[in-house]
């Protein structure tokens, strides 16, 4: 018997090929921590980028603002608008009340003061007008207040003119304190006391609180005269030299107060009281004349 092998089955032929499919990309997860955000500006709303462009703007016309004035002009119309408001309001001036006035003319007062009737008192600087009276001639010293609605309350002290001063044969009024009054006439003033000679107005403040401790012998001076700028030599009404010392002169004019008081030192027939020793009292009479004896002073050996 004969064996039969088995047919062989036909080779495949191969498929054909399929064209490679294209690869997608890949995607990656991101956190959202990671996630990129808008920027700032991104996250602004329309109307606050319009407000910081418009400031921008502003601020990159700051320099021409300020030099061309275009800021102040802005300010000063807002300000002269509130002063005028208030005025309408009825805080406006009515009325300047001085009290202290002697000598000081009352149109030196409304200049110094520099608010007119019916301007607005909001706008009235008291401090400045203060400054003001106190550079005029006559005012030593001024306090100025506002009082709403409608008043402003002017206080003077005035400088008291004290003494004829006398240098170079030039003669000027000084104050209390010694100083010029510039407008002030000599001949206005002939029945003050006079003072002579380099120093005299500088140390006249001190001789006033001197005399002013003996009132009624000062009404008696007739002129002081300044020694070697240090002492002072007074002329009494009747011709009677009293000669201070350097230190101590209130206790020694004192002590003439005293002496008159009790023995009519000044209305004897003298022309010279020396004062300048501490415990002796020196006196010169006139010529021809003999002085009795005077009781001792105090510290003077007896």
């Amino acid at each position: 018997m004969t064996s039969r092998k088995p047919a062989r089955k036909p080779a495949r032929k191969p498929l054909p090929k399929s064209p490679p499919r294209p690869r997608r990309a890949a995607v990656r997860s991101v956190s959202p921590a990671r996630a990129r955000r808008p920027g700032f500006l991104g996250r602004l709303r329309l109307r606050t980028k319009l407000r910081l462009a418009a400031g921008a703007l502003l601020l990159g016309a700051g320099p021409w603002a300020w030099q061309s004035g275009f800021v102040l002009r802005q300010y000063e119309t807002a300000v002269a608008g509130f002063y005028d408001t208030s005025a309408n309001l009825g805080l406006k001036l009515a009325n300047v009340h001085v009290i202290g006035r002697e000598r000081t003319q009352p149109q030196e007062i409304l200049a110094a003061v520099a608010l007119r009737q019916g301007e607005p008192i909001l706008d009235f600087d008291p401090h400045a007008a203060r400054l003001r009276l106190e550079a005029l001639p006559w005012v030593r010293e001024a306090t100025v207040e506002r009082r709403l609605p409608d008043l402003i309350y002017v206080t003077l002290e005035e400088r008291s003119a004290m003494a004829l001063w006398q240098l170079d044969g030039q003669l000027s009024v000084v104050d209390q304190e010694g100083q010029v009054i510039p407008v002030a006439r000599p001949e206005d003033f002939a029945n003050l006391p006079l003072i002579v000679g380099s120093g005299a107005a500088d140390a006249a403040e001190g001789l006033f609180v001197l005399l002013a401790t003996e009132p009624e012998l000062a009404s008696r001076v007739a002129a002081a005269v300044r020694v070697g700028e240090r002492r002072w030599n007074l002329r009494m009404e009747n011709g009677i030299d009293v000669r201070l010392p350097e230190e101590g002169a209130v206790e020694a004019w004192q002590m003439l107060g005293r002496l008159d008081r009790e023995n009519g030192l000044l209305s004897r027939d003298v022309v010279v009281i020396d004062l300048r020793q501490p415990d002796r009292l020196l006196v010169k009479p006139a010529p021809g004349v003999e002085v009795p004896p005077l009781p001792p002073v105090a510290g003077e050996d007896t």
